[in-house]
């Protein structure tokens, strides 16, 4: 005999069977970020990471784009889809990251190093990006990097993935200071703890990590890189350095295998306000559209279309 089901079950039945129909009316797709909630997750058309998640919408034939993320995922869907509607169903959602450099610091820090090529990462804002050579993800910075002239390179804002570039170039890399408060605070203790409680398990970490958690990793990768690691992994076990969203994602994929989070404080805020309530009143109200001024756009598709062009720099885009 089923359980009975609760009120709340009914209501969030009542959401989903909601959103299905608005979908369809509005000849929408929803993407989901990897480190969303898991209901989120399971409502979505695409789940990946951001880059990858705003190409796979181009290729849709969707009007509408429901982005289940932060504020410089939808802005670079919209600037990779200029003929599509991107709505941010929580306009709150943001991304400490990206705050810490701006467009006038930016081209501050440039007139400081004249001449030297800007790599910035993907976690950065519209206006950033225009002011940037290129973009880069965490899976191919370091591709990216090498491509450019020169010996010395502007590399932003996340100073922990620049750090990880650097020991895998010889280019001096000039970093900004900058740093995601949720890889940036978890330790090599903890990680070394987690370890010791699940000595069997593989260490999966992310390179926004700081240095020296990622000394005492097995492996270093985007979210897309930990899912097909551990797919392809003979390991049964794993304990995962990155934000807990993503664990989801992983016991869906792998029934058979355990996933430990190295750290309770691995979660995002911001990431976690989008809730099925949100995205099925975006859809419903077609509320909160993202939309970046055409100057703007121009130049920053031009840095990520650069990115994309570069080598292996699509089948590289991921976070």
């Amino acid at each position: 005999m089923s359980a009975p089901r609760s009120p709340a079950m009914d209501h969030a039945r009542a959401v989903v069977e909601r959103i299905g129909r608005l979908r369809e009316e509005r000849r929408a797709v929803i993407l989901a970020h990897n480190y969303q909630r898991g209901e989120v997750q399971d409502i979505a058309d695409f789940t990946g990471d951001s880059l990858g998640l705003s190409l796979e919408a181009a290729r849709t034939g969707a009007r509408v784009i429901v982005f289940c993320g932060v504020s410089f995922m939808a802005e670079s869907a919209s600037i990779l889809n200029p003929d599509k509607t991107v709505l941010l169903p929580v306009l709150e959602a943001g991304c400490p990251l990206a705050d810490m450099i701006d467009a006038p610091r930016l081209r501050e820090w440039k007139a400081l190093h004249p001449g030297r090529p800007v790599v910035t990462y993907i976690n950065s804002s519209a206006e950033v990006k225009a002011e940037s050579d290129v973009c880069c993800t965490s899976a191919n910075a370091v591709e990216i990097v090498e491509s450019l002239p020169g010996d010395e390179v502007l590399f932003g804002p996340d100073r922990n993935l620049g750090l990880y570039v650097r020991g895998r170039t010889a280019k001096r890399l000039i970093l900004w200071e900058g740093y995601c408060a949720t890889h940036a605070w978890v330790t090599a203790g903890e990680v070394l703890a987690a370890r010791r409680r699940h000595p069997a398990a593989l260490v999966i970490a992310h390179p926004e990590c700081l240095p020296e958690v990622l000394e005492v990793a097995d492996h270093v990768s985007s979210t897309s890189g930990m899912s097909a690691f551990a797919r392809s992994s003979p390991a049964r076990e794993f304990v995962i350095v990155t934000e807990a969203g993503i664990l989801h994602r992983l016991m869906k994929e792998n029934p058979g295998k355990r996933f430990h989070l190295a750290s309770t404080r691995l979660l995002c805020p911001n990431m976690k306000r989008t809730t099925l309530a949100s995205v099925a009143d975006a859809l419903e109200r077609m509320r909160h559209e993202i939309r970046v001024e055409e100057g703007i756009r121009v130049r920053a598709a031009r840095a990520l279309e650069r990115m994309l062009g570069t080598g292996r720099g699509r089948a590289g885009a991921e976070e």
